[in-house]
């Protein structure tokens, strides 16, 4: 996969769908890489789009370069990997950590949104100490001292036997995380907080939850909805945190619609 240097550090990115199409920038979870995408790849690029994934910095492929990052910082990143791809503005959509970079991206550099998906995610600073915790156990022991409660977290039981496979690849994907990027990635999320500054986001917006999302739960995402003025509100059923992979075909439709009502 093709690596691309911005300021401070390098980052993996891949393209997908025809090369005319309006581009659709994927951004993952903490401890993920943009492979969590996979299941958006071909519905997204058989209605004409062209897909854009990265990985974020400390994640997948991309550099880790030392931490504590910021929401701000993972913004700004994205904004210099449209630079440097000649993209003036995409449809954005993120998920969790990939949700609150959307969300800065709205705040910030809204000039550079055709749309924006906030998918899985919250607004607010979490509590300190859950946090603190994560980071102390990734230090410590890596990331298998955190792999079996992100699975539960991310994915409902139900969720979890019926797509056996997809969960395996999902945690391999959590071990590979270098811990650093965790950390420093973690920090960042662990010290934003977006609550006031979305209401300026002027941006058309769609937000999704799964219904059993217990990390990021329907009364967060609901909050986010209120807050951003005429943005589409959606919550998919039988899902917990990555719902765009627990139910895939619901996340497709959903997403392909609020793309083509703005066409």
């Amino acid at each position: 996969m093709p690596l691309v240097y911005i300021k401070g550090t390098t980052l993996n990115y891949w393209f997908d769908g025809p090369e005319q199409g309006a581009v659709v920038m994927l951004s993952h979870s903490l401890a993920s890489n943009l492979t969590m995408w996979d299941a958006q790849v071909s519905a997204l690029a058989r209605a004409g789009y062209r897909i854009l994934r990265y990985d974020t910095r400390g994640h997948g492929q991309s550099e880790v370069p030392p931490g504590p990052y910021s929401i701000e910082l993972l913004a700004e990143d994205t904004v210099r990997l449209m630079d440097v791809l000649g993209l003036d503005k995409v449809h954005f959509c993120g998920l969790s950590m990939g949700g609150r970079v959307g969300q800065m991206l709205g705040i910030r550099h809204s000039d550079r949104l055709l749309s924006l998906a906030i998918c899985s995610t919250s607004s607010d600073m979490p509590p300190r100490d859950v946090w603190d915790e994560r980071i102390k156990m990734v230090r410590e022991n890596g990331m298998e001292a955190v792999v079996d409660a992100t699975i539960d977290r991310w994915f409902t039981k139900e969720g979890q036997e019926r797509l056996s496979t997809e969960v395996k690849r999902v945690r391999n994907m959590i071990l590979k995380t270098d811990p650093e990027g965790f950390c420093s990635c973690g920090a960042a999320i662990q010290n934003t907080d977006l609550h006031d500054a979305i209401a300026s986001i002027p941006t058309r917006t769609l937000v999704v939850v799964g219904d059993q999302d217990s990390g990021t739960p329907v009364s967060a995402a609901e909050f986010i909805h209120k807050q951003i003025a005429g943005s589409s509100f959606e919550v998919i059923q039988s899902a917990a945190h990555l719902v765009n992979i627990e139910q895939s075909v619901a996340f497709n439709r959903i997403l392909l619609e609020f793309l083509e009502a703005g066409r």
